[in-house]
């Protein structure tokens, strides 16, 4: 008769492997705490005459050290991460939009105004409040065109959208101090939800 005995670490073992998971615990229980400095509010997406759009709130507060860097010049880079999936019982979920958008917030000291930019619009505000006012809303945001075959009316999926600070955007010596240091850790968790479309065009 065979037996089998499960082994077990010793006790060096033991403690070469507590040697190496506390600091790694000790690395990633800060990132995990500074997690959902963003909050996503009330996503949804309406129909129109020119198909999907999504439209969504976005709760933050610059801390006073990245409002210092753009008030230097900084440029600070937001990206906006959507996802409309549809599960499959047989396979992995499929994944019927995606889309990315990339904000540019920045200060130009000679007109002393703030700016965002985005793909090729800009705008500009008298103060960094009324661009982070701008910033912090999705509005109208194109998801497909009008005539998208994945996007089928009376189907469920499953939607989900966050928001997160690029830190790999700034310039080289602003994102070695970026690292482990938790002012400049901004993002949200993924919002996710169920969706049926069409859904009616209120969006006010």
């Amino acid at each position: 008769m065979v037996s089998i005995t499960a082994c077990s670490p010793s006790p060096p073992e033991r403690t070469r492997l507590r040697r190496w998971l506390l600091p790694l615990l000790f690395l990633l229980l800060p990132l995990l705490a500074w997690a959902a400095e963003i909050e996503v509010v009330n996503p949804r997406i309406v129909h129109d005459e020119d198909g999907y759009a999504l439209f969504a709130d976005f709760n933050f507060e610059l801390r006073p050290r990245l409002e210092e860097a753009v008030a230097r010049g900084v440029t600070l880079t937001f990206v906006v991460d959507f996802e409309l999936t549809r599960g499959r019982w047989y396979w992995f979920d499929e994944t019927v939009a995606a889309r990315s958008q990339i904000i540019s917030l920045s200060y130009h000291a000679l007109t002393r105004q703030y700016r965002l930019s985005s793909g090729g619009l800009h705008q500009s505000f008298a103060t960094l409040d009324e661009a982070l006012a701008m910033l912090s809303r999705l509005h109208n945001w194109p998801i497909s065109d009008g005539d998208a075959p994945d996007l089928r009316p009376g189907k469920t999926y499953q939607a989900a959208l966050r928001m997160r600070l690029d830190i790999s955007q700034l310039p080289r010596p602003f994102q070695i101090s970026a690292l482990g240091n938790r002012d400049w850790n901004l993002a949200s968790d993924w919002k996710t939800w169920t969706v049926t479309l069409p859904l009616p065009a209120e969006a006010k």
